[in-house]
């Protein structure tokens, strides 16, 4: 988390859009921390688009 607090829901709020974005997981620990944090963060929205998994790379 940054170290200033203002800030805190801004990178939570994008933390959560690339790991949704890119489909990416989290264990148990990483989202209890996630909605841990997101507690001091209400009315926080996260939008996303899911990017295409490419198969020929």
């Amino acid at each position: 988390m940054p170290p200033t607090a203002t800030y805190h829901c801004a990178y939570l709020t994008g933390w959560v859009d690339t790991k949704l974005r890119r489909s990416l997981t989290a264990d148990d620990r990483e989202r209890d921390a996630l909605l841990r944090l997101a507690e001091d963060c209400p009315g926080a929205t996260v939008t996303y688009e899911t990017v295409p998994f490419d198969t020929t790379q």
